[in-house]
């Protein structure tokens, strides 16, 4: 059997793959700064998954679940999530994101854990230069979030060069799904759509970006922890196809006819008024070369399950 630690595993993607090792058989330690009520209920359905609070920037806490729980390998999704989180609060975004990530790998270099799987983003390009870059596009990222990520990435291949640990960075776009917990685009416009209350957003219409739902995030993960050997550190975990947010929108006219919701033209911006930069469509060439990923959903298929799901009061 073996034995996986998850950080950030209350979190949404973190609690995807907790769910996911368990399911599978896998013994997991689940921690995160606080035990939401999905992962205790995940816990007493498995005897198999621990769960454990506390938070990665406390040294004892960290280096004592690796001295004692001795996982085999790491998935790291413990992270202050998004553009205006972090802008609201740089210097936690820091602190958590970089200082926490080192607590974890000074951790596995002390206890010989050889292998992570870090969950890394989109962001730490900055804007796309082209609509489908791939692992090599530049890194130039913009606010605290994608400048975290992109220093993770690096620190982590120090520690790979200098203590022989494998870090493997998966890099998402926009992930969605059952269960996704902000008030972002696709699900603002489905709850409005299924409550049947007006929403109209004021921008954004043209802007193109890669959405990938959460299940096939969790494949690639797991493809990734599991190949036994890997030439590149990074993959691309997502459609390799971006999707217009007028796109969606009219994917959910469709299934729901009378949705009152609509979104204008100009720019997007987040909810604290900040400007999205240009995005586009994650090239997954590598990924399928490498790891055999292939998405299960595209963009109707994943927003039709979700519909169905919140329709049933679940999601």
């Amino acid at each position: 059997m073996t034995r996986i630690l998850v950080t950030g595993a209350s979190g949404f993607i973190g609690y995807a793959v907790t769910e996911a090792l368990a399911a599978r058989g896998d013994e997991v330690i689940a921690t995160d700064q606080a035990i939401g009520p999905r992962l205790q209920a995940l816990a007493t359905r498995h005897s198999i998954l621990r769960a454990v609070p506390g938070e990665i920037t406390e040294w004892p806490h960290l280096v004592g679940l690796v001295k004692e729980g001795r996982p085999d390998k790491v998935v790291h999704c413990a992270a202050v999530v998004g553009v205006p989180a972090s802008v609201g609060s740089p210097i936690n975004t820091f602190r958590i994101n970089i200082e926490g990530t080192i607590h974890l790998l000074e951790a596995m270099r002390l206890f010989d854990v050889k292998r992570m799987v870090n969950i890394s983003s989109e962001e730490i390009y900055g804007p796309f230069q082209a609509d489908v870059i791939d692992e090599e596009h530049p890194c130039r990222p913009t606010k605290p979030y994608g400048i975290s990520k992109f220093v993770v990435e690096q620190v982590a291949r120090d520690y790979a060069a200098a203590y022989g640990l494998e870090c493997i960075h998966t890099r998402t776009c926009w992930v969605y799904g059952p269960y996704y917990p902000r008030q972002r685009a696709p699900r603002n416009l489905l709850e409005a759509a299924i409550t049947g209350r007006p929403l109209h957003l004021p921008g954004g219409k043209a802007f193109s970006v890669d959405q990938v739902h959460i299940d096939d995030v969790v494949q690639g993960i797991l493809l990734a922890l599991d190949k036994p050997r890997h030439r590149f550190d990074a993959y691309h975990i997502a459609t390799g196809v971006s999707t217009s947010l007028a796109d969606v929108v009219a994917m959910i006219r469709e299934r729901l006819p009378e949705a009152d919701i609509s979104i204008g033209p100009g720019p997007l911006t987040f909810v604290d008024g900040t400007e999205v930069v240009r995005k586009g469509a994650l090239s997954i060439a590598r990924a399928r070369e490498e790891l055999g990923y292939a998405p299960r959903y595209d963009m109707r298929t994943g927003l039709d399950g979700w519909i169905d799901l919140l329709l049933a009061g679940k999601g």
